[in-house]
């Protein structure tokens, strides 16, 4: 019996941890459309990537951006912007479309995701 509820722990124990922002769980997130930004870093070949869900965003939380967590806790960063885009994909996003624009003298890429029915 102790072995049965040994196992039964473990097997429900591991749904427990989840990707997060904000330590809210994405698939708590009610949101349907979610757009990720990736803009260059200077001279760099990487770019600064974020998320907007919609939330609202004070000029002092702003700067520290969302908490991207892992299932570990551990924050994540992404690569590239389709690193960001196969991350969302396997939380319940699909791509919609992307669209350019200049953002402080810099292009900026935007992918407009959808929640997966």
């Amino acid at each position: 019996m102790k072995k049965l509820a040994l196992v039964l722990g473990l097997f429900f124990g591991s749904f427990a941890f989840a990707q997060t922002v904000n330590d809210i769980p994405i698939k708590d997130i009610d949101v349907d459309y979610v757009q990720v930004i990736g803009t260059s870093r200077g001279l760099s070949t990487k770019m600064n990537i974020r998320l907007d869900f919609g939330q609202e965003t004070k000029s002092i939380s702003f700067k520290n951006g969302l908490k991207i967590k892992d299932e570990k806790g551990t924050t994540i960063k992404f690569n590239s912007m389709i690193d960001a885009l196969n991350f969302m994909s396997a939380n319940g996003y699909e791509f919609q479309f992307a669209y350019t624009s200049k953002e402080n003298d810099d292009d900026a890429i935007y992918y407009i995701l959808k929640r997966k029915k």
